[in-house]
C-alpha cells in the first residue's frame, strides 16, 4: 500500500461525506488523532483492523495485496492466468515476423514490474506490451500500470537487444459477464486509455504501423489447448492465411 495515497483517499472521502475527523473517529471507535494521522500518511503505524474500521465508516474497503517483483502472486500462480497466457502465445504464432518473451521482469529508475508477454516485430521495429487479465478488478490501476510500461518500453526492450521505434499496448481480458459489467462501468476511462478494439489490434498485428493501444475480450481459453512450450523465444515459421476469429471488441 502507498500510505500517502491511501491517506489522501481517506481525506477526500471524508470531505465528500461532509464529516469531521471527530465524527469518523466516533463511528469507527478510534481517537480523532488516529484519523488525522491516517490521513497524513501514517497507516503503517496502525493495525490493519483500525484502517478497515475507518474506511468502512467512509463507505470504502481496504484491499491488501502481496506483490513480488511488481506482480500479484495470484496472477503468477493462477491456473486461469496460465491458460490465458498459453492461448495468447498460440495466437501470436499465427502472425509472420513476431517473436515474444513471457514474464519479462524489469527494474528501471526505481520502477519495477513483470510484463506478461513482450512481443517484438523486427521488420517494423514495433514493440507490443501485452497485459493479461482473468479478472478486471481495478481499471484505474490498470491504466496507470500500462502507461508506465509504455513509457519505459524502449528501455526495457534495449535490455533484450531490441531497438523499437514504436511501443504499443494490448490489454486482454477473459470474456465473462462480470468482466463485461466492470468494463462498462469504467467505459470512458478504458476507452480513453485503450481506444482500439479487438478488430483493430488484429489488423495491426498483420501489418504493424506506428503505435496502437487496445483492449479486447478473449474467449478461447481451454485447458491443454497449447501443446508447445513458451519458455523460450518463439519464431514464426509459416503464415496462415485464414486466422480464426478469437478476439471480440468490448
Amino acid at each position: 500500500m502507498d500510505d500517502v495515497r491511501l491517506g489522501n483517499s481517506l481525506r477526500v472521502l471524508r470531505i465528500r461525506k461532509r464529516l469531521r475527523q471527530v465524527d469518523v473517529a466516533r463511528r469507527a471507535g478510534v481517537r480523532r488523532e488516529t484519523v488525522g494521522r491516517l490521513e497524513r500518511g501514517a497507516a503503517g503505524r496502525y493495525p490493519l483492523g483500525i484502517l478497515r474500521a475507518v474506511a468502512t465508516v467512509l463507505g470504502a474497503d481496504v484491499d491488501v495485496r502481496i506483490r513480488w517483483q511488481g506482480a500479484d502472486l495470484d496472477r503468477i500462480s493462477g491456473a486461469a492466468h496460465a491458460e490465458l497466457h498459453e492461448s495468447i502465445a498460440d495466437h501470436l504464432a499465427r502472425w509472420i515476423g513476431w517473436t515474444w518473451r513471457p514474464e519479462v521482469s524489469f527494474s528501471i529508475w526505481g520502477e519495477r514490474g513483470v510484463i506478461d508477454i513482450l512481443a517484438w516485430h523486427a521488420a517494423s521495429r514495433s514493440l507490443l506490451i501485452i497485459e493479461l487479465k482473468t479478472e478486471l478488478v481495478d481499471p484505474q490501476e490498470l491504466v496507470a500500470t500500462m502507461g508506465r510500461r509504455v513509457r519505459l518500453g524502449k528501455e526495457i526492450a534495449r535490455g533484450l537487444g531490441w531497438h523499437p521505434t514504436s511501443v504499443s499496448a494490448w490489454v486482454i481480458v477473459v470474456e465473462s459477464s462480470t468482466n463485461r459489467r466492470r468494463a462498462a462501468r469504467h467505459a470512458r476511462l478504458l476507452r480513453t486509455a485503450f481506444p482500439a478494439d479487438g478488430h483493430a489490434i488484429r489488423r495491426w498485428l498483420r501489418a504493424p504501423d506506428g503505435s496502437i493501444s487496445a483492449l479486447s475480450f478473449w474467449s478461447d481459453v481451454r485447458p491443454g489447448s497449447l501443446r508447445r512450450s513458451i519458455s523460450q523465444v518463439k519464431r514464426v515459421r509459416r503464415a496462415e492465411t485464414d486466422v480464426p476469429e478469437r478476439v471480440s471488441s468490448p
